[in-house]
């Protein structure tokens, strides 16, 4: 086995346990690059929607560079309290012209985390795995594209602010 995963046709994994996901209402699985200015508008609109929002990585590297750095931050974040990685990816949509590095680091000592261990878990191969899970899973169910979403198991693709602001 050469340690690649083989990326087949499959359904949208279920909202689980591993999963971020916040909010009471009918539930919704975004898909979304944090470095994508069309993923920020459509959070900003549907972030405090009355949903369970599932929020699942999908950092599209070739179109926006950062991305990796960023859904790698937010997990980083996560592993020290979970709260924090809504507060980052908030923080992250709501200004996108602050994403290097030390813009990072500002935004991990503003939510009062270990700053070395922010950078020791962004660069780990944990959360490296966990970013890539989210991407290939969402490879396997016809993600082609950010913002995504699904609802009831079916992608909304084009209009995702609309879709979810109709389902709650």
């Amino acid at each position: 086995m050469s340690g690649k995963s083989e990326l087949t046709s499959a359904a949208v994994p279920a909202v689980g346990p591993g999963d971020h996901a916040r909010g009471e209402g009918p539930e919704a699985i975004a898909y979304l690059d944090l470095a994508c200015p069309h993923c920020a508008a459509t959070w900003i609109k549907i972030a405090e929607l009355p949903l369970c929002l599932a929020f699942r990585h999908f950092p599209v590297a070739s179109k926006h560079p950062r991305a990796p750095a960023l859904h790698a931050a937010v997990e980083a974040a996560a592993v020290q309290r979970e709260a924090a990685f809504w507060e980052l990816v908030d923080s992250i949509y709501r200004d996108q012209g602050r994403i290097d590095d030390p813009h990072l680091w500002e935004r991990a000592r503003a939510l009062e985390l270990d700053l070395e261990r922010f950078e020791r878990e962004r660069r780990s191969k944990t959360v490296a795995e966990r970013v890539r899970r989210d991407f290939e899973a969402g490879i396997r169910a016809g993600v082609t594209a950010t913002p995504a979403a699904f609802i009831a198991g079916r992608i909304v693709g084009r209009d995702v602010t609309a879709a979810l602001s109709a389902l709650a």
